[in-house]
């Protein structure tokens, strides 16, 4: 076999740690990111559920960057943050995809308008 079908051996060392930096950078904020919103998907009011998809970012940020290097290969790192991110990404999907009635019943029940048509008094 010709040297030009084989990488070099420092190549083929560094595959699997690219790999996984890239993983646990890119695929952590990717984690976080489908975190935030899929907060949005949880049974509580709109401002909570920003500030739990916030804090819950962290979390899986953290996390993902931890299980890369965890992992015993580069390939089962990946496959276990696929793995945490597919439902995740359906719970985005279905947060962004879902009319948020509580916040229509909000908007419609306020006192907002009415307090501004009375001029700031609300019996």
């Amino acid at each position: 076999m010709s040297a030009a079908l084989h990488p070099p051996r420092g190549v083929r060392r560094a595959g699997p740690l690219v790999a996984r930096i890239v993983g646990a950078v890119f695929g952590g904020y990717a984690l976080g990111a489908l975190a935030s919103v899929a907060a949005l998907a949880l049974p509580m009011s709109a401002p909570q559920a920003v500030i739990t998809g916030m804090l819950a970012s962290f979390v899986f940020y953290a996390g993902a960057v931890i299980w890369m290097f965890l992992a015993r290969s580069a390939r089962r790192a990946w496959a276990g943050l696929l793995l945490i991110a597919l439902p995740l990404a359906l719970a985005a999907w279905w947060a962004s995809s879902a009319t948020p009635a509580h916040l229509i019943a909000d908007a419609t029940t306020s006192d907002a308008p009415k307090a501004a048509a009375t001029g700031g008094t609300v019996k």
